[in-house]
């Protein structure tokens, strides 16, 4: 039943048992890089689409539902656009029996299908800014796939906005890093870097990328959301345009925005979870506090029972997402399978908490037991809620700190990639000596430089020697 091998030691094998043991995904489907989705992953997954759509919509965004399929003259109407992604897109070509007149997409990204819609809804200033999203699957043909950091159909959000300033358009690109620190971060305790992609490597079509990268357990980068300014390019490719104020026609400028469910999953899963298994922040717990009920016989059981139902009842009244185990197994094996799936508190009660008046409760991140008593039980788990989620962060960005090095040489830098670790150095800018690092170490990536990153004059280039005008990092990527 429960994990046999040390996330440290082969975090590959590790992450598949919790996926499988913690009854997360089946992937038996028989179609590649397409998994189910059970229950308990589902219901994890709808709480971080909530904590998204709730800020989102904070910040002015409306919730949309675009078609699956997107006509083939659309994805051809931005040439750098198609030309990124055409190669990852599946077709279909046919209804029924007979053979469609034109190729339709499923949606790779949703950039052509949005801004053909805007061209017609966008006519004047007053219709600007316009903020949309939406909560969807997307479909792209990848060759190596894994649940939840790499697949075929996976989930996300994308949203889309249109401003008549560039301003206005740089200001949103803040906001989208904002919007993300806000759940990734401050409720879901998953540390990130936020970088600007370097040339090379940003979205298809965007004047510039900005992207959140984390770190997984085995030493490798995963992008979990990115943001992008994608100027007016998409505005020209699809005549989107306004009259202004002063009676002149001009294009809109725009960004999209897209948070990585999938992969924030992933990071979800593999940076807080240990040998027992998954360890879930409070927020996102399907339950949030298990109750167990402890009897040695029938007498016994009915009166457990009882006090275990009222305690279910009240936290329950106070909005808390609690649950009483009553299946026919020992509470050992109750234990283990809550540990297993990360409920982040457990109640144990049994004849010596109901002659006692408290109750022992068990944190699942620091595997402690507390006795607290039963009339300050809802002001103990609104601690303990917090408590969780502070200790989960100083643990995560304990293990993600201690992995970025600053590296002056070659030799240094090859060992920390070999080792798991980010490391920043300086950096020619060149994008063959970009290629010449990725072709000769596997995953090997230059992520792109931070926020308020300046050029200059660095030394030489960690990879070629030559004149530095760069501090980027450096790291290998999924």
């Amino acid at each position: 039943m429960g994990i046999t091998v040390s996330k440290q030691e082969n975090f590959s094998e590790w992450f598949t048992q919790v996926l499988t043991k913690a009854d997360l995904v089946d992937t038996r489907y028989g179609v590649q890089g397409f998994v189910v989705h059970k229950p308990w992953a589902m219901r994890i997954i709808r709480e971080i689409y909530r904590m998204f759509e709730e800020e989102l919509e904070k910040g002015g965004h409306e919730p949309v539902l675009f078609p699956l399929l997107i006509p083939e003259e659309y994805l051809e109407k931005e040439k750098e656009h198609v030309k990124g992604f055409k190669p990852e897109v599946f077709w279909v070509t046919e209804g029924g029996d007979e053979k469609l007149e034109r190729k339709l997409a499923l949606r790779p990204t949703s950039e052509t299908a949005f801004y053909s819609m805007y061209s017609l809804w966008i006519q004047s200033w007053r219709d600007l800014p316009l903020k949309l999203y939406q909560s969807v699957s997307v479909y792209r043909y990848e060759k190596t796939t894994r649940p939840f950091i790499r697949g075929r159909e996976f989930l996300w959000i994308e949203a889309h906005c249109a401003f008549a300033t560039r301003e206005e358009a740089l200001k949103q690109v803040k906001e989208d890093m904002e919007n993300l620190k806000k759940v990734v971060w401050d409720r879901l305790a998953v540390p990130f870097v936020f970088l600007r992609r370097p040339p090379w490597d940003k979205f298809a079509g965007a004047e510039d990328t900005y992207a959140a990268d984390t770190l997984m357990p085995e030493g490798r980068v995963l992008q979990i959301a990115s943001t992008h300014d994608l100027g007016t390019r998409f505005a020209e490719a699809f005549n989107i345009a306004f009259v202004d104020k002063d009676g002149q026609w001009k294009r809109v400028h725009q960004t999209c925005y897209g948070p990585g469910i999938w992969r924030i999953m992933a990071a979800l899963i593999a940076i807080h979870g240990d040998e027992k298994g998954l360890v879930l922040p409070f927020d996102v717990a399907p339950v949030q506090v298990v109750v167990i009920p402890i009897f040695y016989s029938d007498e016994e059981r009915d009166k457990v029972v009882a006090k275990c139902n009222l305690i279910e009842e009240k936290l329950a009244g106070a909005g808390y997402r609690a649950l009483v185990d009553l299946r026919e197994k020992t509470p050992g094996w109750k234990f283990n399978d809550w540990e297993l799936k990360g409920v982040p508190l457990r109640i144990e009660i049994g004849r010596r908490e109901i002659e006692s008046g408290s109750l022992t409760v068990f944190r699942r991140d620091t595997r402690k037991r507390v006795l607290v008593k039963e009339e300050e039980l809802l002001q103990r788990v609104e601690e303990l809620r917090h408590s969780i989620l502070e200790e989960l962060k100083r643990r995560a960005m304990e293990f993600f700190n201690s992995r970025i090095i600053n590296v002056t040489d070659k030799e240094t830098l090859l060992r920390a990639a070999k080792n798991g670790m980010i490391a920043v150095a300086p950096f020619c800018g060149r994008e063959e000596c970009a290629e010449d690092m990725r072709t000769q170490v596997e995953g090997l990536r230059v992520r792109g430089t931070e926020l308020n990153h300046q050029e200059g004059d660095y030394g030489k280039c960690i990879w070629c020697g030559s004149p530095a005008r760069q501090r980027v990092y450096i790291a290998r990527a999924y």
